[in-house]
């Protein structure tokens, strides 16, 4: 996670960015940022708010999104979003291991590429899709040849038929209100003290942005990602158990 004094390096770009878009009737993009850098974004939103802006990460599945300053309407033309989707795949699948999203992003780490030219990785099964800058999209699939001890391959892919919605499992949860620190509370089984120290050390998001608010009642369709823990949405009430507590539904990203 940045620290303090990389986000306001990254507030004092996003401030040249947004100008140089305005100034010079261009678009200007960020690389991928990361939901607490988003959150920087959102601390100075209105004072970029005059060149415009948009938010992309690939697919609606991911959080880590490119900002784009200029829009359509303002500058006259369209410019796509530098993103491009690729696929890694075992070469042998029979034989490949079962590899993971932190084996995914250290292969690509290991070819000397920044994080920050890197999206979301999802991974099924032995593969992964991966959204990168196209600046290095290339790269990528002429070099990335192993991950792990498994031989793969890199091939540029497209997202929508790449990806489908994530597994999720709807789950009902008993609790005395829909405060969003009782539903983390009960849905992660940690304790009340343990859920409210997540909002403290900043690692809760609603709908991509940071709140700090443990008592916040959570709304219908409300996103949540709780760092270190996973992402549910919050379905509503669905009724009420014998003892009078409120039966609350959520679905979870397995």
């Amino acid at each position: 996670m940045p620290d303090e004094k990389d986000l306001q390096r990254l507030q004092k770009r996003l401030l040249e960015l947004a100008e140089r878009s305005y100034n010079q009737n261009i678009y200007t993009f960020t690389a991928f940022l990361g939901l607490s850098e988003q959150q920087a974004f959102y601390e100075i939103q209105r004072k970029v708010a005059y060149a415009g802006y948009g938010m992309e990460g690939g697919s609606p599945l991911c959080e880590r999104r490119i900002i784009r300053f200029g829009l359509p309407d303002m500058l006259g033309y369209e410019e796509a979003y530098p993103i491009k989707c690729l696929r890694i795949e075992p070469q042998a699948p029979k034989f490949a291991e079962s590899l993971s999203h932190r084996d995914f992003l250290g292969a690509i780490m290991n070819l000397g590429i920044e994080r920050d030219t890197v999206g979301d990785i999802f991974v099924e099964d032995k593969a992964a899709v991966v959204f990168c800058l196209d600046s290095i999209a290339d790269y990528l699939i002429e070099n990335l040849e192993q991950v792990r001890h498994t031989r793969v391959g890199c091939t540029a892919a497209d997202a929508a038929e790449q990806l489908s919605s994530p597994e999720k499992e709807q789950v009902s949860l008993s609790v005395t209100s829909a405060r969003i620190d009782t539903v983390i509370s009960k849905l992660y089984n940690i304790a009340r003290s343990q859920s409210v120290e997540l909002f403290k050390s900043g690692r809760v998001y609603v709908n991509g942005r940071l709140t700090e608010n443990n008592s916040y009642a959570l709304k219908t369709g409300d996103g949540v990602t709780v760092r270190g823990f996973g992402r549910f949405y919050y379905i509503g009430e669905l009724g009420q158990t014998r003892k009078g507590k409120i039966r609350a539904g959520v679905e979870v990203y397995r």
